[in-house]
């Protein structure tokens, strides 16, 4: 409940301050609802992107010029009261007739609470996690004109997954935002540059899921750059790829790269390769995602955590990103002029944190936001929450959704199933067998394992 009244304290503060909120559950952009598609699950779980419009934007990260892309500025309606804790945010837009070709995803961040997102008074999802980012399809919920987005608080049915964890002070909803895409494009993709089998050059493995959300067969280009960490352009590549109506498949890059050795990726010299990936159509270069890469595979072997054939010595250190990226730039610092070259979140952070560990060298365990001491050496069924299998549902969700958005960092080498007394059984054997099910080559960790299967190693 702490973090709630803190929550209410700093809404109310912002009222009087401006009375605007800038932030919030975000509601459409593109492709409203369409005849003949029908309402699914909004909830997805991939990699964290926009898509950008220009090339030199894409590479300066600039989104001020993305036609489809909008920061939702929410507006609370309603505080609620009691523990239920009904505090509603809304925001009312239009949808132009020129995004019936595009495909709506809605950021969420910083929420603070367990909420509920209606679209056009539709409920499209329901989130338990508030300290996860969430993604969401939302275009079978909007209609051409205007819209009315609600987001509203709601008691956690499982609030013992988050015990003991307190968010950081950010705004609410700081980071969320909307961007839309044609129903012919990237979905989700996966990058790595490893070395090959003879450990002399690099590999750029770049897998690329493209959607089709068209009802017929229809074939998209796919292209990508590399540069190596001096600014030359290494390698480049354009292929097509056909879908099948309401399908998706994945185009798969493996280039060879040279010289990469000579540019490791290591706490000492964070080398990274910047990669453009982009759509081609009618022999135009559209959608750009950029993205960074360093050279190097860490990965699980002999019982320990191996990168470039040696075990690493990790100094870890609990760490939690600050309110803003550059006092986290700072303290990460701080941490690692101190020794630390390891970083444990206790839950999944912003994208720009892990992007300020891949450019300073840190390396990161990355961790699902579970944590429930509750009853965690009670190991009957529906002893601990981490053995009861009505909530197994929920772990997935948290593992799928932290998974999804640091599997692509060069300095994340391990992920966490949970906090270190969470309990152990079903619903953790599960979370460890979806993470083994990816192929991922880097540990899974989990310290409540006590001697059981579904941990990889012991810190």
């Amino acid at each position: 409940m702490t973090s709630f009244l803190y929550l209410c304290f700093r809404i109310k503060e912002s009222a009087m301050l401006s009375y605007t909120y800038r932030y919030i559950s975000l509601l459409l952009t593109a492709g409203f609802a369409v005849a003949g598609v029908a309402a699914q699950p909004a909830r997805v779980y991939r990699a964290e992107f926009v898509t950008y419009d220009k090339r030199e934007d894409a590479r300066r990260g600039v989104r001020d010029n993305i036609e489809k892309y909008i920061d939702i500025s929410p507006a609370l309606v309603s505080m609620g009261g009691g523990d239920d804790a009904k505090m509603i945010f809304e925001q009312q837009f239009d949808v132009p007739a020129s995004w019936n070709d595009y495909n709506a995803y809605m950021h969420l961040e910083n929420v603070g609470w367990a909420y509920s997102v209606d679209i056009n008074g539709r409920e499209a999802a329901h989130v338990e996690d508030a300290l996860t980012p969430a993604d969401l399809f939302v275009s079978p919920y909007l209609v051409q004109g205007r819209n009315v987005l609600r987001v509203r608080y709601t008691r956690p049915s499982c609030d013992e997954l988050q015990r003991g964890i307190e968010p950081v002070g950010r705004d609410p909803f700081s980071g969320s935002y909307i961007f839309a895409q044609r129903r012919l494009g990237i979905y989700d993709f996966s990058i790595s540059l490893e070395p090959d089998s003879l450990r002399r050059f690099g590999i750029l493995k770049l897998d690329v899921v493209v959607d089709n959300s068209f009802d017929f067969e229809e074939t998209a280009s796919i292209g990508f750059d590399i540069y190596s960490p001096a600014g030359k352009l290494l390698e480049y590549s354009v292929n097509d790829i056909t879908v099948a109506g309401h399908g998706r498949d994945t185009l798969r890059f493996s280039p060879y790269i040279y010289h990469t050795n000579e540019n490791r990726w290591t706490p000492a010299r964070p080398l990274l390769y910047d990669v453009m990936l982009y759509v081609k159509r009618d022999g135009i270069l559209r959608e750009y995602i950029p993205l960074r890469v360093g050279f190097g595979r860490t990965e699980f072997a002999d019982g320990r955590i191996v990168r470039f054939d040696a075990p690493l010595t990790l100094k870890r250190e609990r760490y939690n990103a600050a309110a803003d990226r550059r006092t986290t730039e700072t303290q990460i610092k701080a941490l690692k002029a101190k020794g630390v070259n390891t970083l444990c979140p206790d839950y999944p952070q912003p994208a720009w944190f892990y992007d300020l560990c891949d450019a300073t060298g840190m390396y990161v365990i990355d961790r699902a936001s579970i944590n429930a001491p509750d009853r965690h050496l009670d190991r009957s069924v529906g002893g601990t929450p981490s053995n009861d299998p009505e909530l197994a549902d929920e772990y997935l969700s948290r593992v799928k959704a932290m998974y999804g958005r640091a599997r692509n960092h060069t300095c994340v080498i391990a992920f966490a199933l949970g906090g270190d007394d969470s309990g152990n059984g079903y619903n953790m054997y599960k979370a460890y067998e979806w993470l083994k099910s990816t192929g991922d080559p880097r540990s899974v960790i989990y310290g409540d394992a006590d001697g059981e299967w579904n941990s990889d190693i012991e810190l």
